[in-house]
This record gives structure tokens, C-alpha cells and sequence, in this order.
């Protein structure tokens, strides 16, 4: 430091010192109790082995080291407000509640506090409006595309012709479970299907007269919104009815290895919609071996590494490191804010060369978030359960929703939204 008076040195030391404690901190609002802990563990495993790899492996974002804070929500939305409250002092750059009840409430409290919310393929479906919903992310999908998703493939299977067909929706009964059944009604309208709602009250574990009926009304094809034990039960009951498991087609959150392997050889063909691949065959799982299993670091004991959920937690984590390096590039500065942060997922762009350099080649659809635009261009795809194989499989590839039935509904619902909450909208370039 020559040249540099004793009041510069001083200064200049406690540059170097504020650069070395720097953290990107990312909170995570995980449930590793209650009755969904079976599917919350996986997913908050994965979460935290991408940050933990990208510390061991990288050194951190930009230089910046990760910081995990990790608080228990058992599922519980005021639970899940209290976490957000403990937490959002600590840095907080973005928020992944892992439940649309949470979703819902954060998203006034986020977006006066300045801090981005990422509900990847849940929460608030008109959230996708970026011009309202200033702070709030779904990309690269969510639950009006996935109806739509199980609307086309049902399509595809009968020719483009679905008139006169019954369509049963079994739905967790809350925020959750009813997100798409606006959709599915307007759908039904447009393709002349008729639809059947069938609620399950929380957790879900008894579902006998919903399943019969089912028996009584011979439904051609059978949704599921469902989340934790209520999958499980639900897919054993429909093997006890003998209902066709290549006409069953579960939402994203109803097509784990822990909502099948219960039924064991009887849910062989059951179906569920996708936004991201499935399995281990993927480069990044050997650098998590590498560089946080072997070490001794896995949040987990290592042994949900490939599964769905699993997976779905490393692929939200990983969208959160990208959307972190873009906003350190917009603003020329590794230590971000949160209001950076909300910056650098508005400008989020993922392609295939991006992904295949992180070790995840295919793993997910190319997308660009924009100021209008926060939930991506919703592309889904349809996986099936081999149980003889013992893994599920991508059956079709990525293909869009119908926005044509679904932007009408997202631009009326988030408009009512702003006029509600006296909110101006965003004038996007």
C-alpha cells in the first residue's frame, strides 16, 4: 500500500474487509416437517446443494460467497409469513416460499419491502404480469399453463377432438388446488368437455367417497392438483377402482417417486406434467458428488440426488445463482441488492449453451423473463412412471400452453389485482 497515507490504508483495508464478509444471502422457506415433509425435504435438499456447489465449485457468485438461511414453514402459510418477517433483514435477495398459501400473502409485503419472490411454477398465476406485479416471478411456468398442458395432451391422445368428454379435477382443497380451475372451465367452454370438480380436504389422507365417485361417473380422464400424502392416497385409491392410470395426469407437484412408489406395480403408467427433465443423467450431479457429497456438506444424506423433487429444488437454486450473475452484470457489482436482484430476474435469459455450461444440458426449456413478461413462455411436457423400471421418463417434448384462452384470463385477473390494490401499472419498453 505505498503511496497510501495511514487514513487510505485504513480505508482501503476495510474495503477488502467488507468484500471478504460479502454473501449473497437466499433464504429458503422449507418444510422438513408435517404432513408434506416427504416432498419439502427433497426439494430444500436441492435448493441447498446447488448453493453449497456453487461456493465449493465456483467460489461463490461473482466472488461472492452464498449464504443459505433456512427456516421451517411445516407448510403452514402464517408460519411462513413469520419466516419471511425473521429473515428478510438478514440481506435477503429473493424469496422461494414452496406454497401458493405463503405466496399469496408475501406478495404486498415483498414487493413494499423492495425484495423479489420467484413462485416457479406455483403461486399466483397473473403474477406473470409483470406490469403489476412488480416483484413477483413465475417463470417458466405455472398453473394455467399446466391446465392447458393436460387439456393438449388429452387432445393429442383423441385425435383433437374432446367433446362430450368427462374430465374430473381431484384438487387439494385451497389457493393451491383451485389455481386452475378458472382455466379448465373456459377450456371446457372452448373444447366441449364437461368438468367435474372433486375437492380433498387437507392433508388428504382419506378420499374414499371422492373416488367413488369417480367410479360413478366414469370420468374419461382424471387431473390432480395434490401436494404430499394426498398424491400417495390418491393413486392407490384410483388402483382400487382399477381406473386407467394412462388417464390419470397429476400437476408437477403430483408426480414425484414419493407419490408412486406407495402403489407400487399398480401405478405403472401414471402420468403428470413437467417443466424441467428427470433423472441423474446429468453432468452437475457429478460435481455435487464431487464437491459437496463427498465432502461431507449435502444438506441431506445424498440420497435424493436424481429424483424429481430433488431436482425441481437444484433447478430453482440454479435459476436464482443466474438471475444473481445478471444482475451482477447490469449493475457492475457483486455485492447486489435485493432491488438488483429483482433487476437481474427481469432480465433473466437461459439457453441451452448457459445450461450445458453449468453441467445441465437439456435440463429445462430456453426461456427470457422481461418487464411485461414474468412467467416465461410456459412451455410443459408430460412424463410417465415405468414401475418396472422404477423412474419416470419424458413421454412428450416441451410444447406450449393456449394463450389464447390463458392471457385473457391472466391480463382480467391481474387488472382487478391493480384496480383492488390501487396499484399504477409499469410502463414496460
Amino acid at each position: 500500500m505505498k503511496g497510501l497515507s495511514v487514513a487510505g490504508i485504513a480505508l482501503a483495508m476495510t474495503l477488502t474487509s467488507t468484500a471478504a464478509m460479502a454473501e449473497l444471502v437466499f433464504p429458503s422457506l422449507s418444510y422438513r416437517t408435517g404432513p408434506y415433509a416427504v416432498n419439502g425435504i427433497p426439494y430444500a435438499d436441492g435448493y441447498a446443494d446447488y448453493l453449497t456447489l456453487v461456493n465449493e465449485r465456483d467460489g461463490g457468485v461473482g466472488g461472492v460467497k452464498t449464504k443459505l438461511i433456512e427456516c421451517e414453514t411445516a407448510y403452514n402459510t402464517q408460519k411462513g409469513v413469520e419466516c419471511y418477517e425473521a429473515t428478510k433483514g438478514e440481506g435477503a435477495l429473493v424469496y422461494q416460499p414452496l406454497s401458493t398459501g405463503i405466496t399469496y400473502q408475501l406478495i404486498p409485503k415483498a414487493t413494499a419491502d423492495g425484495i423479489a419472490v420467484h413462485s416457479m411454477g406455483y403461486g399466483r398465476t397473473s403474477a406473470k404480469n409483470g406490469k403489476v406485479f412488480s416483484h413477483i416471478f413465475n417463470y417458466p411456468v405455472n398453473y394455467w399453463d399446466g391446465a392447458s398442458h393436460a387439456i393438449n395432451h388429452i387432445l393429442d391422445e383423441n385425435g383433437g377432438d374432446i367433446k362430450g368428454k368427462k374430465i374430473a379435477l381431484v384438487f387439494h382443497n385451497s389457493a393451491y388446488g383451485k389455481e386452475p380451475i378458472r382455466t379448465l372451465e373456459e377450456l371446457s367452454k372452448k373444447h366441449g368437455f364437461e368438468l367435474i370438480q372433486i375437492p380433498v380436504d387437507h392433508p388428504g389422507q382419506e378420499q374414499k367417497s371422492q373416488w367413488l365417485q369417480i367410479r360413478r361417473t366414469r370420468p374419461d380422464n382424471v387431473l390432480m392438483w395434490g401436494w404430499g400424502v394426498m398424491n400417495q392416497v390418491a393413486i392407490q385409491e384410483a388402483a382400487n377402482i382399477r381406473y386407467p392410470m394412462e388417464n390419470f395426469i397429476g400437476i408437477w407437484w403430483s408426480g414425484s417417486e414419493n407419490d408412486v412408489l406407495p402403489a407400487g406395480a399398480k401405478a405403472n403408467g401414471y402420468k403428470a406434467l413437467t417443466f424441467h427433465a428427470v433423472g441423474n443423467d446429468f453432468p452437475v450431479f457429478e460435481d455435487i458428488q464431487t464437491h459437496v457429497v463427498d465432502k461431507g456438506l449435502a444438506a441431506g444424506a445424498g440420497d435424493q440426488i436424481g429424483t424429481v423433487l430433488y431436482n425441481r429444488g437444484m433447478y430453482a437454486a440454479m435459476l436464482a445463482v443466474e438471475a444473481a450473475k445478471t444482475a451482477q452484470e447490469m449493475h457492475g457489482a457483486a455485492d447486489i441488492t435485493a432491488e438488483q436482484m429483482r433487476d437481474g430476474m427481469e432480465a433473466l435469459v437461459m439457453t441451452e449453451e448457459k445450461m450445458s455450461s453449468l453441467g445441465m444440458p437439456g435440463f429445462g426449456p430456453e426461456f427470457n423473463v422481461s418487464c411485461d413478461n414474468h412467467g416465461g413462455p410456459g412451455l410443459g411436457a408430460v412424463q410417465q412412471w415405468d414401475a418396472d423400471a422404477g423412474q419416470w421418463s419424458l413421454i412428450t417434448d416441451f410444447a406450449p400452453s393456449d394463450m389464447d384462452v390463458i392471457q385473457g384470463l391472466i391480463d382480467e385477473d391481474s387488472s382487478a389485482f391493480a384496480k383492488e390494490n390501487e396499484i399504477e401499472m409499469r410502463e414496460c419498453a
